[in-house]
């Protein structure tokens, strides 16, 4: 990749950055790599008697005499001129691609690239991290062509412009902007540019007739097909427009581009944000448990407690932490103190409380007497901790009905969550004869590929070393070698549709359930609107190897259909996932999968035992 091009003031060199790093970063899961700081920054010499741009250095000193009283400065190799250039660039493109220097700078996360006199202006970014912080922040970097040396110019920086003369940088760091001297050192005098007092008289209607338009034009420019499905895109304008003058509110301004851009007929036609006024909504202190009011007694008991798992932040569950003695069963008489009985909801009592430890009065029946406290730490919401309970729960059903031989992973989303939760299940059940992927309800991303590649590994060879019974596999992937079905419902959304897709399209297995939701066409955004409101526009359609658009707006048929109804539901079944047990355990027996038991060790003696 060759990105970024920028000229030199003097119109010498074409500047640009080029991933040409290839030592990668391993995996700690798996034998596999990850590529990272993979870019340097380049000088192309646009003519043939341009100067080398870093020339060898020698250590004998040169003097020049400045016009300022005959004093002299010493420097090394002369740096690029940097004057301006008159009149028109001249380039030689004769053997122009073989004329690259590279600039003596590591390779790294680089981007933002801007070439002024003597020094060159870049960020130092980050790596990719899915789901979390990278350990550490983007700066903004300076390169001195006669020190030939980068330093950082400002810390933290998220963003940055130049004056016209290539002066001066302002940039964004820690929600401010700071105005510093573009030169080496030169962050260290900063000023903050205080925004304070900086008001804008706004007229609503003429920014929601912007953010039409805007709109509008988006969906014509950047929708994955030019003939907007057959639509005739002005005339719908012609339709919609009209209805601004009824609108009164950001609300209504969605109404009615969400009714548009509906007529489409395409999934990820999404409108969002903008000026509303909201009032927050106040946290509530959740325990991570569930209240059942005993009427007998006008009391609430703790009647389940969601267990979670406390060595992981996202499943903290309050009232299990180390030194909460808080029981199912238990009557909470006091929250903080104050006296908890019916009608009195124990919830509205918890509103406001989050920042700080809540204090349950608690006792094994509803009476003062004999009652202890337990303080714990809240969490505002629960939704991980249901979801979690469930995984969990469908786990232990399949084990229970495989006696261990089958394992089982939910994957939530094709984001952060579901690679998350794929890497922690998946590889923990590497050695078993079968495999339940359940892709129900997955709300899509842009994982699936990743997924799909670490499924789709074949065995190739195995191997054993001498204080080790287990067989390692080639490739060193690790590789599931054993039998694999997918669960699907009307809810697999997006990624989570081209899963199951691309699950059969691979031959990994079966498909279980019921047909996806259909939406596969993928967004970006092209910045925000003018109230800071977004659009997303479709603009990555999916086809299938003949060229074929698949899957959007009708979604993916399974291989055997199964309804989840709802007396199975309030039961407790889970048909769908019963029946996917019944196909992994038929394919087991179809086709067995075993690794291979070590050898007898091997006898290259000749006869006689080399005596």
């Amino acid at each position: 990749n060759a990105t970024e091009p920028v000229f030199d003031p003097a119109g010498d060199y074409l500047f640009f950055l080029s991933d040409r790093e290839y030592a990668p970063q391993v995996s700690s899961v798996e034998w596999d790599y990850a590529t990272d700081r993979t870019t340097g920054i380049f000088a192309l010499a646009l003519r043939r008697d341009a100067a080398a741009p870093f020339p060898p250095e020698s250590d004998e000193v040169k003097t020049d005499t400045t016009a300022a009283g005959g004093a002299t400065t010493e420097r090394g190799a002369d740096a690029p001129r940097v004057e301006s250039a008159a009149g028109d660039v001249a380039i030689d493109f004769d053997g122009l691609a073989q004329r690259v220097a590279r600039v003596p700078v590591p390779a790294d996360n680089y981007s933002g690239l801007t070439a002024i006199s003597g020094n060159l202006v870049y960020t130092r970014g980050t790596p990719f991290v899915y789901g979390r912080a990278p350990g550490s922040r983007p700066d903004l970097m300076i390169f001195n062509f006669s020190e030939r040396e980068a330093s950082t110019l400002v810390e933290g920086a998220a963003g940055y412009t130049l004056s016209n003369d290539g002066s001066k940088a302002l940039v964004r760091t820690g929600g401010q902007w700071k105005l510093v001297d573009a030169k080496p050192g030169g962050g260290s005098a900063a000023r903050t540019i205080s925004t304070d007092g900086m008001e804008a008289d706004i007229v609503p209607e003429e920014e929601w007739a912007e953010v039409f338009d805007e709109v509008w034009r988006r969906f014509r420019d950047f929708f994955y097909v030019p003939n907007m499905n057959g639509y005739d895109w002005a005339a719908i304008r012609g339709r919609y427009e009209p209805l601004l003058r009824w609108v009164g509110h950001r609300s209504d301004l969605d109404y009615v581009l969400n009714e548009m851009i509906a007529e489409l007929s395409n999934s990820h036609t999404y409108i969002s944000g903008g000026d509303y006024e909201i009032p927050p909504r106040p946290d509530v202190a959740l325990p991570g448990a569930r209240f059942a009011l005993d009427e007998a007694s006008g009391r609430y008991r703790i009647s389940r407690i969601f267990r979670g798992d406390n060595a992981e932040a996202t499943y903290r569950s309050p009232l299990t932490e180390i030194g909460v003695d808080a029981r199912v069963g238990d009557y909470v008489l006091a929250i903080d103190g104050t006296d908890l009985r019916a009608p009195q909801n124990p919830y509205e009592m918890l509103r406001y409380k989050s920042s700080h430890p809540v204090r349950l009065t608690l006792n094994g029946r509803p009476s003062m007497d004999g009652a202890r406290e337990a303080s714990y730490r809240p969490i505002t919401s629960e939704t991980k901790l249901v979801y979690a309970s469930w995984v969990e729960g469908n786990r232990a059903r399949v084990d229970s009905m495989t006696h261990g031989r089958v394992g089982y992973l939910h994957v939530p989303d094709m984001g952060a969550d579901g690679l998350s939760e794929f890497i922690k299940w998946f590889y923990p059940q590497i050695r078993r004869e079968g495999l339940v992927i359940d892709v129900r309800g997955n709300g899509g991303g842009n994982v699936s590929s990743m997924l799909i590649e670490r499924l789709s590994r074949e065995l190739l060879a195995t191997g054993f070393s001498r204080n080790n019974d287990f067989a390692a596999q080639y490739p060193r992937g690790p590789v599931f070698y054993g039998s694999l079905v997918s669960l699907l419902s009307e809810t697999s959304a997006s990624d989570g549709d081209i899963f199951p897709a691309m699950f059969r399209q691979a031959g990994l297995g079966p498909l279980i359930g019921k047909r996806s939701w259909g939406g596969v066409t993928g967004i970006t955004s092209h910045g925000p609107l003018i109230d800071g409101g977004q659009v997303n526009v479709p603009e990555f359609g999916f086809t299938g190897v003949d060229g074929s658009w698949i899957i959007e707006g009708y979604g993916v048929e399974p291989d055997i259909e199964v309804e989840n109804d709802p007396a199975s539901v309030l039961n407790g079944r889970d048909p769908q996932l019963e029946r996917g047990v019944q196909e992994v355990l038929r394919l087991m027996e179809l086709r067995p999968r075993h690794l291979p038991a070590r050898p007898a060790p091997p006898n290259r003696a000749p006869r006689g035992g080399g005596r």
